[in-house]
């Protein structure tokens, strides 16, 4: 995981001509034990960007589709 932050961060920042840290220190990462767990998890992840302010509605951010919706 360092490895990728590392190096998607260094690709960022070069195409957008920007320096500093890109990604927030630390990462957690969760093993679903059940089947029903991935429509509640999907539905989480899919709302990051309305928590994030990045769009008013789920449905306006275009990467917002799961199949398991």
């Amino acid at each position: 995981m360092r490895r990728f932050k590392s190096q998607s961060a260094k690709s960022v920042n070069a195409l957008t001509d920007r320096t500093g840290p890109l990604w927030q220190k630390g990462y957690h990462d969760h093993a679903l034990r059940a089947e029903e767990d991935i429509k509640q998890v999907a539905r989480y992840i899919i709302a990051n960007p309305l928590r994030a302010r990045l769009c008013n509605r789920v449905g306006d951010y275009p990467y917002w589709f799961a199949a398991w919706l």
